[in-house]
Order: structure tokens, then sequence, then C-alpha cells
């Protein structure tokens, strides 16, 4: 008995003591605590989408501490997510209004941080204000010059205008290359940036495939034994002949044609499950053989049959592999 009634006095002393410690920051103290409540209860809603609801409880958090960024930050992107790009009315207005509001006290608090610049630069990107989402992606790069995942953002950024700005194609590219310059070892880089002169429209940019197959073959250099990259050379190939049949002579045209078809039987023979390469290998039949050799035609037109069924088999194995994969995560 002594003993608990010890316990008890000992509870109840260090509760006085802790209410008198913080009678000089107790408003403080509540504050904060209210604070993370509400945050918590926000983060909550937001990750289950319900952003509405999500904005009150951030806008609950701010007003016990207008100093918590990430408040200000997940705020901002819930009016985001509420917001449609090139819905004119004026409650969609407000929403982006809101959100770039909260977003700029975010980085007003906090400059340096990389994701509220890059959810800014979205904001002003989803509004179509191009100077300031750019002047916020370089920044990215200003503070991380040695990210190459910073360089690919950007890249895809001015890509995205240049059907407005046929100028924004250089700095696409510069920004591609300065992506390799950053990792030269990493395949990546020239993955993407053959991505990106294959995307060009064809007509415009005649040489888009010759352009981007340097880079497959720069990637090639690295991983000679790649499956997928000889997928991809057979697949470049095909579009050149196929896309520019009206620019290229028999000659030419028959050339590439080939070129396209041993690179999808090395992929192939590297990968038989790579059920992309029986796909083209059948349309390549289709759309390019059967027109440079009209007199095979019948014959292309059974070996494309044939690599269909080698496709959707191949595909079926694909598919049955993902879904065991994913009850074996599952399980584990």
């Amino acid at each position: 008995m002594f003993r608990k009634r010890t316990a008890n006095v000992l509870i109840l002393a260090f509760a006085l003591m802790m209410m008198f410690a913080f009678v000089g920051c107790k408003d403080v103290s509540v504050s904060k605590l209210r604070a993370n409540y509400h945050f918590s209860k926000a983060n909550q809603l937001f990750n289950d989408r319900k952003y509405s609801k999500a904005i009150v409880e951030y806008e609950n958090t701010i007003k016990y501490n207008p100093q918590l960024k990430e408040a200000y930050q997940f705020l901002g992107e819930s009016y985001k997510s509420l917001f449609v790009p090139a819905k004119d009315t004026a409650e969609n207005k407000e929403k982006a209004d809101k959100a770039l509001e909260a977003l700029k006290k975010a980085y007003e608090i906090d400059p340096n941080n990389k994701q509220i610049i890059y959810s800014l630069g979205d904001m002003y990107d989803r509004l179509r204000n191009f100077g300031e989402a750019e002047n916020m992606y370089l920044r990215i790069i200003d503070l991380e010059p040695g990210n190459m995942n910073n360089y690919y953002v950007v890249a895809e950024f001015y890509r995205r205008y240049a059907g407005e700005k046929k100028e924004l194609q250089a700095k696409a590219e510069s920004m591609y290359l300065r992506r390799i310059e950053t990792d030269p070892e990493n395949v990546q880089g020239y993955a993407y940036m053959a991505d990106f002169f294959d995307k060009l429209p064809a007509t415009e940019y005649k040489d888009k495939f010759d352009r981007a197959l340097d880079f497959v073959k720069k990637r090639q250099a690295l991983e000679p034994g790649s499956a997928e990259v000889f997928y991809t050379i057979g697949v470049n190939r095909f579009q050149k002949a196929y896309q520019l049949q009206n620019f290229l002579d028999q000659k030419d045209r028959e050339a590439i044609a080939a070129d396209a078809e041993k690179n999808l039987f090395k992929a192939i023979e590297i990968d038989p499950n790579l059920a992309e390469s029986y796909a083209y290998l059948k349309i390549l039949y289709i759309n390019v053989h059967s027109k440079l050799y009209p007199e095979r035609e019948s014959r292309y037109q059974e070996l494309a049959n044939q690599y269909g069924n080698k496709w959707d088999e191949a595909r079926k194995h694909q598919l049955d592999r993902m879904k065991l994969e994913k009850e074996l995560k599952k399980t584990g």
C-alpha cells in the first residue's frame, strides 16, 4: 500500500512539475500539439485522396503552427489536386490561386527545398506559365547540378512546350546531353536521348531516326548483349522504313528493312520471351516487306501470322510471370 501511495505522490509531483515548467510556454506547446494532431489527420485524408477535407485540416494545422512548411506544401498540393487545367471557372481559378499562395509560402520558409521548388514549378506548368515554371525547374539544377534526373525533368518540360516554341527543341536536346555528361557510363541517358529524337515529328525531322540510332549505338557499346537494345534498333529501323517510305528509294528501304529484321531476330535469340520483338516482326512483314516485294506478299503475310501467334504466346508468358511475381510479393 505504501509503495502504491508513494508512486501516486510521485506521479502527481511530476505532473505538477511539468505543469509549472510549461507555464511560460504553455500556449506554444499546446499549439504545437494541436498542430501535430491536425497535420496527422490531414496527411491521412490526403493519402486517401480526400483533398477537400485535407484542406480543412492543413489550414487548422497552419493556424496552430504557421511555420510548418510541410503543411503549406501539402495544402498547396491538395488545392492542386482539385484544380482542373484549362477549366475556366471562378471556382477553379480560386483553387489555382490558393495552391500558388500555399506553395509560395512553403518556398518562402524553405527556398532550398527541392520538393517544394518542384511542386511550385509543376503548378506554374499546369497554369501554362512557362517563364515561372522554367525558373523553378532551373533552380533545382542549380541546387543539385550532379543529379542527372533533374536534367531529365527540365528536358521533358522543354519538350512539352516545343510544339508552341520550336526553339525549345534545342533546349530540350541540350538538357538531355547534359544528363549524359553528368554520368556518361549510365545507359539511361542514351536511352532518353534516343527516345527524344524518336518522338520528334518525322515530316519535320527526317534525320531523327538516324540521330536516335547514334545514341542507341552508344548505349549498345555499354551493354552489348542486351536484347532490349537490339529490339530498340529493330524498331528504329522499322519506323524509318515505314514512316519515310515516300522519301526513300527502293534500295535504301530494302537495306533499312533488312537491318530491322536482323536486329529483331537477334533480340529474340538473346531473349525469346521479349514479346514485343515478335509483334514488330509481324508489322514489319505486313507494312514494309510486303510492299517492297509485292511478288512475295503471301509469304510475308504467312510470316506475319506466324510471328503474331508467337507474340500472343510470349505475351501470355509475360503476363503469367508478372502475376506470379505479384503473388510471391504478397506471400513474401
